[in-house]
């Protein structure tokens, strides 16, 4: 199965030529590493940084320089810094091309479930809310099972909702699928070493699967 710089890897193959793309906490921070060569985005930070560049070496952290997960981060030429409240009005006004984010559950309606654990303390949403609601492609980087070995692929979520219906495609350890707007999960790519039948095994809602299931390229 893949680690999480594999999945962010994959997923940066999603990037499009002068997307705007904001990176959620966790393993979507990792896209930022893995920009192809050649391609011109602009990664956003909710806290109010346009132009983020690949996490620093350790000459070049700067403390005062962070994304909205509290990590030490670069930019690049022609960055831009601005006020929270700017940010997100780029974020609620629609100016987002990509949204990639990590989830606790998804389900086959394209419900995420991300920002609360019941009984644990968090700090706050952050930006969760307002990007689920505003983004019109989100792509969610995740693990397949938790780590007792439940599927986090549900028919349903168990756990406090951050958005309903708004999840457009899933990365995680074992495959690549697609929500599709009817329901379920269509699954498009398999992790190298990942049968199918494994990936049916640790989905609890609805998989389509369509003639054989490509393994996944993850350079």
């Amino acid at each position: 199965m893949l680690d999480k710089h594999a999945i962010a890897k994959r997923i940066a193959q999603e990037l499009q030529d002068g997307f705007y793309v904001n990176l959620g906490i966790g393993i979507p921070t990792l896209v930022a590493n893995y920009v192809p060569e050649g391609l011109n985005i602009v990664l956003q930070s909710e806290n109010g940084l346009l132009g983020i560049g690949p996490f620093p070496t350790e000459d070049e952290v700067d403390a005062d320089l962070i994304n909205a997960g509290k990590q030490t981060v670069t930019m690049q030429d022609g960055s831009s810094l601005f006020s929270s409240a700017e940010s997100f009005g780029m974020i609620r006004g629609g100016h987002v091309n990509l949204t990639v984010l990590g989830a606790m559950e998804v389900s086959e309606n394209g419900d995420i479930a991300n920002w609360k654990v019941p009984g644990k303390m968090v700090k706050g949403m952050g930006g969760a809310m307002d990007l689920v609601a505003s983004a019109d492609n989100i792509i969610v980087a995740m693990q397949h099972k938790s780590k007792d070995g439940k599927s986090k692929l549900l028919k349903s979520c168990s756990l406090p909702i951050t958005g309903l219906g708004c999840v457009k495609k899933i990365v995680s350890d074992m495959a690549v699928l697609d929500v599709l707007p009817e329901g379920g999960f269509k699954l498009l790519e398999r992790a190298p070493g990942v049968s199918v039948e494994d990936i049916i095994a640790a989905t609890e809602g609805k998989l389509i699967v369509e003639g054989e299931i490509p393994e996944m390229i993850v350079n």
